[in-house]
Parts: C-alpha cells; sequence; structure tokens
C-alpha cells in the first residue's frame, strides 16, 4: 500500500498537554460574561464540549437552548483568545507528546489528527500555544462542538479524511486518557492506545475496557509498536 495506512487521533487534554486548572478559570470567565452569574461547579472529565455545556447549563438552572449553548460556546472562545498567552505558565506538554507528534508527522504511513472534546478554536489554541499545531492535519479532525457524542466524532474524523483515502474502524487508532476514549473506540470500531496520565489510574482504563494502557509517551518506541499493533492485531495489555 503507499500511502497512509492508519489514521491516528490524538486526545488533547492530559494525554499532549496538561493545562492544569486552566479551563476551569476560562469557564469561570466566560459564564460570567455570558450570564453575568458566578459559576459554581463544572466537570471537565472527557465529555465533550456539547456535553460539558448542556450539564452545565441545567446545574444552574439554566434553560438547555441552542441559544443558551451556543452564547457559551462563545463566550469560551473568547475567553480562551483572549487569554492565550497566559497558557504555557498554567500548564506544560506532557512527556514524550512532542517527539510522538513529530515521529508519526513523519511517518508517510501514518496520517494523523486531533479527536478531542474542546471546540475547535480552543483545540487550536491549546496546541497552538505549546507549538505543536501544526503536526496535526486539522481537516481530518473531529471536535466537542461537532457532536455530543464522542464516539460519533470518530465516524466524523474518518468521513473528513476521505480525500485522503478511505480508512476502515480498524485503521483508525485513538490515543486518550479517559474512559470516554475508551468507549468511543469500543463504539465506533476503532482501536485505541491509552495512557494513564490524566484522572483515570491504568487500572480505571482496563476496567472499562482498555487493552493498551501505557504510562505515558515517553517510551516512543512502545507507543509505536502499539499503535501498530493496535491496527495488526487488536488491542493488546502493554
Amino acid at each position: 500500500m503507499t500511502g497512509p495506512e492508519l489514521l491516528v487521533l490524538w486526545d488533547i487534554d492530559n494525554t499532549l498537554i496538561a493545562a492544569r486548572g486552566f479551563g476551569g478559570l476560562m469557564y469561570r470567565d466566560a459564564f460570567q460574561t455570558a450570564f453575568g452569574r458566578d459559576l459554581q461547579r463544572v466537570d471537565l472529565g472527557g465529555g465533550t464540549e456539547l456535553d460539558i455545556i448542556a450539564v452545565t447549563l441545567r446545574e444552574h438552572g439554566i434553560e438547555h437552548t441552542e441559544e443558551a449553548s451556543q452564547l457559551l460556546a462563545n463566550a469560551l472562545a473568547d475567553s480562551f483568545e483572549s487569554r492565550r498567552s497566559e497558557l504555557p505558565g498554567h500548564g506544560e506538554v506532557l512527556p514524550g507528546a512532542q517527539q510522538a507528534l513529530h515521529h508519526f508527522a513523519n511517518d508517510p504511513r501514518v496520517h494523523q489528527g486531533v479527536l478531542t472534546a474542546n471546540l475547535k478554536s480552543v483545540a487550536k489554541i491549546k496546541l497552538e500555544a505549546f507549538g505543536l499545531a501544526d503536526l496535526v492535519d486539522w481537516d481530518v479532525s473531529a471536535f466537542g462542538d461537532d457532536h455530543a457524542d464522542r464516539a460519533e466524532l470518530v465516524t466524523l474524523a474518518r468521513h473528513r479524511a476521505q480525500h485522503i483515502r478511505p480508512f476502515t474502524h480498524d485503521e483508525v487508532v485513538l490515543i486518550g486518557d479517559t474512559p470516554n476514549d475508551v468507549y468511543a473506540a469500543t463504539k465506533s470500531g476503532a482501536r485505541l492506545v491509552a495512557v494513564a496520565t490524566g484522572r483515570s489510574s491504568k487500572e480505571d482504563l482496563e476496567q472499562v475496557g482498555a487493552k493498551t494502557v501505557l504510562d505515558d509517551l515517553s517510551d516512543l518506541e512502545e507507543l509505536t509498536r502499539q499503535v501498530w499493533a493496535a491496527r495488526t492485531q487488536g488491542n493488546r495489555t502493554a
């Protein structure tokens, strides 16, 4: 086969970068801007942005309408844009992430994008802030404002990659750190390499069905082996 054999889709938060609470700060700013009220609580634990917005509105007694959802999404994007220069001071690129992105970007057998819960505009700001944005193809990526169901984002990314070639389910490899990534891979038929770099431990991820769980991305040789093993042999425990 000539051309890419795999479509590798990266989660962003706690897989490639750690923002160390910056997202929560931006949500508080955005909620105050959108509704003139203090944000009491928000859980950013792996749900898509559409999901998070819906839950946040309900928990604050605001009717979940398209208008209210868009108002908060726009305010969130504006908050990240206006304070993007602060992001590197709050967070960091996680161990091995930059090296891994460079490695797969330079492998002609791999085409890589992102599959993230973030709004598209916020996802770009995050990777731009850490110098990683040029290493992924944004046109084959899928985002938290595309669909509320993370598994549907895999279908969208495959569809967007058709101009490269039609990728079958098992030619798509997700790399992520949450049970929602496990769910998305399982439901969509994609392969998964999980990393225990977020709030979920290796045991947590295995309990919800992850077969391959790495401690982090720092062992490039092992990561590469698992990405290709996921394609050719099915997920196996690392």
